[in-house]
């Protein structure tokens, strides 16, 4: 019986052991979770802009296309056939270089004749004038009658003239043997030709033998709304743009593939005529061409100055979304750092930022960065954003991924403390 209540003892020992190694167990088991009531996790970091107003000047950018500064289609201004062809196709030519040359010996004949009826008036004066001065002392005599007097003198009014018309008939044969050389009317770059030696040329006919282009400088022909441009001059008039009177003028060019063109030009005038099939002005630039890299009829993009904005407020256009009807919005961090939705009135992109017209005032926190994971009402911790800086590290349950090819950083960040 002893043996048996001993047995016992140790047995009510055991499971008395046993048990409390289970309850040690489990309260370090327990210890290592965190408490049902613990505390929240942070709010998320976002990047902020503060909205300060800046100076721009504000550009509108028209389309247009290039055309010659002097255009010259050389035509002949006698007949003839063509004897010679002087210059060679696409070459830069002078003004009053010879281009062709029609069969001159017809015209040099005409000419020769006209000088010798000038020779031949001109020795008909001599005599009637001596023949007028020698009746002027008679007639007070009566030996000549005024009647005799008054035919001579007629006569020598008359070789006068013969001389006269001798003259302009040999200055009208000279200019008609000049034509025979058809020179160039301006100086620039000529084209094809259209005849050969041999044609035959008509004074004055209605296709040309080939045309002269003058490129440097060169105009650029753009088209402006009149909506733009009563847009534009009630912004001027109401204040809300000012005019550099310096650089107003002032006009770049974007060329066809995108690039931009070295040297500025400038406006020359604006067209007064609207065009009623497409309610549109044209806008005529001069720019310079020193190396014929425009040619005419290419198409161009002209970037011209509106005005200046003295009080511009510019937003990031990450930073702006839309809403479901379409409408743009931003997300601003209140003093208080919490999410307020506002919306807002664009007026155009500035390279990569929105200018806004309404909606927005100096001293709004707008976010740019980490729009994901906010709602509005919702608490965050704003950082200050500057342009090209990464996208900030998520923090607490819900934060997305980091984007994929993204460029390796050094790791800053920090394992959230643990709940008291």
């Amino acid at each position: 019986m002893q043996v048996r209540h001993t047995r016992g003892v140790m047995a009510a020992m055991g499971v008395l052991g046993g048990v409390l190694a289970l309850t040690f167990l489990l309260g370090l088991t327990g210890s290592a979770q965190p408490p049902q009531g613990g505390a929240p996790p942070p709010p998320p970091e976002v990047a902020v802009l503060e909205i300060q107003t800046e100076k721009i000047a504000l550009t509108t950018e028209l389309p247009g296309r290039t055309s010659a500064y002097l255009v010259a289609e050389v035509r002949p201004q006698v007949s003839g056939i063509i004897q010679s062809r002087k210059f060679t196709e696409g070459s830069l030519v002078k003004a009053g270089e010879v281009l062709y040359e029609i069969e001159p010996a017809p015209y040099k004949a005409a000419y020769d004749l006209a000088v010798a009826a000038l020779a031949r008036a001109e020795a008909n004066v001599p005599p009637i004038e001596l023949m007028a001065e020698r009746q002027k002392d008679l007639v007070p005599t009566g030996a000549v009658s005024h009647q005799d007097y008054d035919e001579v003198i007629a006569r020598l009014k008359q070789a006068k003239a013969e001389i006269e018309y001798s003259k302009a008939a040999v200055e009208s044969a000279r200019i008609n043997l000049d034509f025979t050389q058809i020179k160039a009317p301006i100086s620039g770059r000529i084209g094809r030709s259209n005849v050969t030696v041999g044609a035959l040329a008509t004074a004055h006919q209605g296709p040309a033998f080939a045309t002269i282009q003058q490129l440097d400088p060169i105009y650029v022909d753009v088209t402006q709304s009149t909506a733009q441009l009563q847009r534009l001059q009630s912004r001027l008039k109401s204040g809300q743009l000012s005019i550099d009177e310096v650089t107003a003028d002032q006009v770049q060019l974007v060329l066809e593939d995108g690039t931009l063109y070295p040297s500025e030009g400038k406006l020359q005038f604006r067209d007064v005529t609207v065009d009623p099939t497409t309610g549109s002005v044209i806008l005529r630039i001069l720019f310079p061409n020193p190396d014929e890299s425009l040619l005419p009829g290419m198409f161009v993009r002209a970037v011209l100055k509106e005005g200046v904005k003295e009080q511009a407020i510019l937003v990031p256009q990450q930073a702006v979304t839309r809403n479901p009807r379409g409408n743009p919005l931003v997300m601003l961090a209140t003093a208080d750092n919490k999410v307020e939705q506002r919306m807002l009135t664009l007026d155009r992109t500035v390279g990569d930022r929105w200018l806004v017209s309404a909606g927005l005032t100096p001293g709004d926190r707008v976010i740019v960065e980490g729009l994901q994971r906010i709602r509005p009402g919702a608490d965050v911790r704003p950082v200050t954003w500057e342009a090209g800086q990464a996208q900030p590290s998520a923090e607490g349950p819900g934060a997305p991924p980091a984007a994929s090819g993204a460029a390796p950083e050094e790791d800053t960040s920090k394992p959230a403390p643990q709940a008291n």
